[in-house]
């Protein structure tokens, strides 16, 4: 072979390259077309929707925009220093003389334990809203668990039972909590219970999938050992499989008691108690500092459950989890 000869293939090259690079250039030019005709439509059906629904609904949401912010306004407290006095149960200045009425009467909801001493009001109301999310964690995670492995591919002991329950667990999330806390306020009367039912039952089904999908990927070489020396099903799951997944799962229960708190907070909206019933009222008769003080300990609550149960996880789970691995 000549110098001459390998002269077209040494040609050839750079023209193939350049053939590629047009071909991409024109797939991403085709593919910004079509995402941009994409949203052009999307923002053509979401703007004719709200035409529609603007048009058909009587209160004009266009034309009440403008007052989008009025609301808020409604709320903000004459004196700031009455959102402390609501807080702790203090006396206001503002409620003397009968000009404050049901607004300003701040120590009427003290709770007194002995004596003098007394629980705030709405710390009170908060620790029904916490317990009510930790005793629904806890029974979402003992009825989750087991049910996690009769729902798991690798554990399950027959196919018809992993089918039932995998069903199961769908139907407990496929309600809200907030509707099935109005079913069972309405046949135990308002109140915790029907809270703690509502958001337990909705933590099981939460829970076990979670559960199910972190056994479905499990190491299973401890449980053909288990097997080769005649275990028991039950003695498989206890001793090959939940050692392994037992770091998850708590990792997981306490991310729902996050979630669970903030549930239980709006079901007290539907008669569930807690917190929520009085933030509830407080907003809907325009108290403007008592509804500051609710949103202040919500807020302060659930930035100090989050924080706990992030330092719980850790410890549970091991330092090493939380860091990147290179």
């Amino acid at each position: 072979m000549t110098i001459a000869d390998t002269q077209p293939q040494m040609q050839s090259a750079p023209q193939s390259a350049k053939d590629i690079g047009d071909a991409w250039s024109r797939m991403v030019a085709r593919r910004r077309l079509y995402t941009g005709i994409g949203l052009l439509i999307l923002i053509f059906a979401f703007v004719s929707s709200v035409r529609f629904a603007d048009e058909s609904n009587a209160g004009h949401f266009f034309d009440r925009l403008p007052h989008l912010f009025d609301f808020l306004s409604w709320l903000i407290p004459k004196d700031w220093a009455d959102v402390y006095r609501a807080l702790f149960d203090l006396p206001s200045p503002n409620g003397a003389g009968g000009i404050g009425g049901e607004e300003f009467n701040f120590p009427n909801g003290r709770v007194y334990v002995w004596g003098d001493f007394y629980i705030p009001e709405y710390f009170e109301l908060m620790l029904i809203t916490i317990n009510v999310a930790l005793v629904s964690t806890i029974i979402g995670f003992v009825f989750a668990l087991p049910l996690s492995f009769f729902a798991a591919r690798n554990m399950s002991p027959s196919h018809p039972l992993r089918l039932v329950t995998k069903r199961f667990m769908e139907l407990l999330r496929a309600f809200p909590e907030i509707v099935i806390a109005g079913l069972f306020s309405a046949i135990l009367s308002i109140g915790p219970i029907a809270a703690i039912i509502a958001v337990g039952l909705h933590t099981i089904g939460a829970l076990g999938k979670l559960f199910y999908e972190v056994v479905e990927n499990i190491d299973m070489k401890p449980d053909e050992g288990m097997k080769a020396v005649g275990a028991s099903w039950t003695e498989r799951v206890r001793f090959a499989a939940l050692p392994q997944v037992l770091p998850n799962f708590m990792s997981y229960a306490l991310l729902r008691l996050e979630i669970n708190v903030r549930a239980s907070t709006i079901i007290g909206a539907v008669g569930g108690g807690g917190i929520g019933e009085e933030l509830k009222l407080s907003i809907s008769r325009g108290f403007g500092a008592k509804t500051v003080a609710l949103v202040l300990l919500l807020f302060v609550t659930i930035i100090a459950v989050d924080q706990f149960s992030a330092w719980l996880r850790r410890r549970l789970v091991g330092e090493h989890a939380f860091l990147l691995q290179h």
